[in-house]
């Protein structure tokens, strides 16, 4: 080969690893900056878009969850909220507050809450908070009710020969307390403190569901119940999907064409973020189909993309 085609086509790979070096580059930084300004929690710079929200497992007092709804409260480029839900439910507590939190939200924006597999108890509480509730036909709502449960290991004891004694300021100290069975006074104040509680999570599904409260209380017995059968009972409002989200919010003002953006916890963010941050941006710039986890699932990225394991509900979980 001719000396000088030699050296040209050499100069020609250099100056093509050169831009090939300039492009990763390149992309990294936009992957880097769409991951700040897209899906961070902080995202005061991002386009105007819907954001979601996905409270999944067992409810508690979550800290970082409420200061995220607070976030997206008070974030002009939020135009909208979806909630979706898939929990057994959880602490009385931990769904008051997550109530509260997203109550804030629906007096400056639209709420939508999304029941997906599961969405029961303390999960149905949350559920109500939303501005619409829309859930699959098959997925499993309901379960309307307060319970308090504490094991007794007192007979365990006897065998091994291990006794337990106390002195306390009064019969209800403590109680009721693992070692002995409880007292009917000890089982009174627990059933009254249990029907309190009971008492404000049937109010607020009237209130929220606009429902009379004899109504409520007729189905707030700890039935589950399917997402057809929910719709029957009014505990919801449409069987359906994100079309069916997205046709609600447009109802409201908000356009369909607006990205969703999942707003996620950062401290449990997927290490794969810049999978994920260029994905958003191909979403935005009108890409998202050719490049979703189902398109890319015949190079095997699904992985990339798995939400988490199949999760099967405990009958008979607290």
């Amino acid at each position: 080969m001719d000396p000088m085609a030699i050296a040209e086509r050499r100069h020609l790979r250099r100056k093509l690893s050169f831009w090939r070096v300039v492009a990763l580059v390149f992309l990294v930084g936009i992957g880097f900056a769409l991951y700040r300004v897209t899906l961070g929690s902080d995202s005061s710079a991002a386009v105007p878009h819907v954001a979601r929200v996905d409270i999944s497992g067992m409810i508690v007092d979550n800290k970082e969850l409420l200061e995220r709804l607070e976030t997206i409260a008070d974030n002009d480029k939020v135009k909208a909220l979806i909630v979706s839900i898939n929990s057994p439910g959880g602490t009385t507590y931990g769904g008051e507050r997550i109530f509260k939190a997203i109550r804030e939200v629906a007096a400056k924006k639209p709420v939508v809450s999304e029941v997906r597999t599961l969405a029961a108890s303390a999960g149905y509480m949350i559920a109500t908070a939303g501005d619409e509730i829309i859930a699959g036909e098959s997925s499993i709502t309901g379960s309307i009710g307060v319970i308090f449960q504490y094991p007794q290991i007192d007979e365990v004891l006897k065998k091994v020969g291990v006794s337990l004694e106390e002195i306390k300021s009064s019969p209800l100290k403590a109680e009721p307390s693992p070692f002995h069975p409880a007292s009917e006074e000890a089982k009174t104040m627990i059933r009254n403190m249990v029907m309190d509680s009971y008492a404000w999570f049937v109010d607020l599904v009237a209130d929220r569901r606009k429902m009379p409260r004899e109504e409520v209380l007729k189905i707030a017995d700890g039935t589950i119940y399917t997402g057809r059968q929910a719709l029957g009972v009014k505990l919801v409002d449409k069987l359906g999907g994100e079309k069916d989200i997205r046709d609600y919010l447009q109802t409201r003002g908000v356009a369909k064409d607006l990205p969703i953006v999942d707003w996620k916890d950062k401290e449990k963010s997927s290490s794969f973020w810049f999978a994920r941050s260029m994905v958003q941006f191909l979403r935005l710039a009108g890409l998202g189909d050719q490049l979703s986890p189902e398109a890319l699932g015949v190079f095997g990225t699904d992985k990339l993309f798995l939400d988490g394991l199949v999760s099967v509900w405990q009958v008979g979980r607290g």
